[in-house]
C-alpha cells in the first residue's frame, strides 16, 4: 500500500513538473521567437482580412519589456535593436494603452515628413507610386457583415515589392492631413484599408514609440471566414480559406 501511495505521488509530482516545464517552454517561444495574432477588423484589407491567424516574429526589431507577458521583464530599452523597414507589417502595442494590440504597415520612419492630400500618400514631399487595379467589394465587420466598394490600387515604396491598398474615395477624413514629422524613436503607422482604419493619422494612436514594437507579421497559418461555427465541421471546408494558409505576408 506504501509503494503505491509513493508510486501515485511520483506520478503526480512528475506530471507537475512536466507541465511546468512545458509551460516555460511556451512562454519562451511565444517571447523569443513566434507568437500567434488574429485579424478581428478589417483595416488592414486586402493584405490581411478578418478572420486569418498568423504568426509574428518577435526578434525580428529585437526586444523591450513588451516582447514578454505582462511586461514583467525590467527592459526600459529595445534590446538586440535591428530597425525595421518602411513597408513592413507590424504588431505593437498602443501607445497609452499598452494591453492592446494594433497591427497596421509601416509608413513612416525617425525624421520623416508624411502627409496626405486627396488621398494620396506623401513622404519627405515626394508623392508615393500609386497604380489602380480594379474596383472591389470588401466586408467590414464580422457582426455587421456590411460590404463596402472599394477602389483597389497597388502602392509601392522606394526599394519595397508592391503591396494592395484599398480606398473608398479619395475625399474621406483621413485623404487629407497635416504634415505629420515622425519624432525620434518613434514610427508613423497606416492600415492598407485607408479610409477604415485608426492609426498614426488619429489622436488615438499617433506615433508609435520605437519600445512598443512587438514584431513583424511573417506567415498565415490559418484562415477562416466565420461562416462556420467551431461544432460545425460539416461546413468547415467551406469557412476555411485553404488558399491563404502558409501565404507570405508582404
Amino acid at each position: 500500500m506504501e509503494n503505491k501511495l509513493k508510486k501515485s505521488k511520483n506520478s503526480f509530482y512528475e506530471l507537475i513538473k512536466t507541465l511546468f516545464f512545458a509551460g516555460l517552454i511556451a512562454i519562451a517561444f511565444r517571447s523569443i521567437l513566434f507568437e500567434p495574432f488574429n485579424i478581428p477588423s478589417g483595416s488592414m484589407i486586402p493584405s490581411l482580412r478578418i478572420g486569418d491567424y498568423l504568426f509574428v516574429s518577435k526578434y525580428s526589431y529585437g526586444y523591450s519589456k513588451y516582447s514578454f507577458p505582462f511586461g514583467i521583464m525590467p527592459i526600459n530599452e529595445r534590446i538586440f535593436e535591428k530597425k525595421p523597414s518602411r513597408g513592413d507589417i507590424i504588431v505593437f502595442r498602443k501607445p497609452g494603452q499598452e494591453n492592446i494590440d494594433y497591427i497596421k504597415r509601416l509608413i513612416g520612419l525617425p525624421g520623416d515628413e508624411i502627409q496626405l492630400l486627396e488621398g494620396r500618400l506623401f513622404i519627405n514631399g515626394e508623392i508615393v507610386s500609386r497604380k489602380k487595379i480594379e474596383r472591389s467589394s470588401w466586408r467590414m465587420s464580422n457582426q455587421l457583415g456590411k460590404t463596402i466598394n472599394f477602389n483597389e490600387y497597388f502602392e509601392k515604396f522606394e526599394k519595397t515589392k508592391p503591396h494592395k491598398i484599398i480606398e473608398a474615395s479619395d475625399n474621406d477624413f483621413f485623404d487629407n492631413t497635416v504634415k505629420f514629422k515622425v519624432p525620434n524613436d518613434h514610427y508613423f503607422f497606416m492600415g492598407d484599408n485607408r479610409d477604415n482604419s485608426r492609426d498614426s493619422r488619429t489622436a488615438e494612436i499617433g506615433f508609435v514609440p520605437k519600445i512598443n514594437l512587438i514584431g513583424k507579421a511573417e506567415i498565415i497559418f490559418f484562415s477562416h471566414d466565420d461562416s462556420a461555427r467551431f461544432y460545425e465541421f460539416w461546413k468547415w471546408k467551406d469557412s476555411i480559406r485553404f488558399s491563404r494558409i502558409g501565404k507570405k505576408i508582404e
